[in-house]
């Protein structure tokens, strides 16, 4: 399949037929794209290091989760811990509108 593209007018004229020319243009067209490549990844690189730094310091400065001992003689006895609110009881016959 060929894909042809509309051509630009130049004020000149038409596009020239030099091959030095078009080497040249060529060889321009594909530095400003290793350039804007170049770019893109130093700047998706800075921003990984960041978000990982930045994650790390705030996992740093994050408390520890305590110890398992500790946690089992901090939890409270089953009969204190209760449940408050507002409750319906839904009959399983009938489903629930949502």
């Amino acid at each position: 399949m060929r894909f042809v593209l509309p051509s630009v007018r130049i004020p000149m004229g038409r596009r020239s037929h030099h091959p030095l020319l078009r080497v040249l243009s060529l060889l321009l067209g594909l530095a400003v794209i290793g350039v804007l490549l170049t770019v893109g990844l130093v700047v998706g690189g800075v921003l990984l290091i960041g978000g990982a730094i930045l994650f790390a310091v705030r996992q740093w400065k994050r408390t520890p989760f305590p110890s398992p001992q500790a946690a089992n003689s901090a939890r409270p006895s089953p009969r204190t811990q209760t449940l408050e609110g507002e409750f319906v009881v839904i009959s399983q016959s009938r489903p629930a509108a949502h």
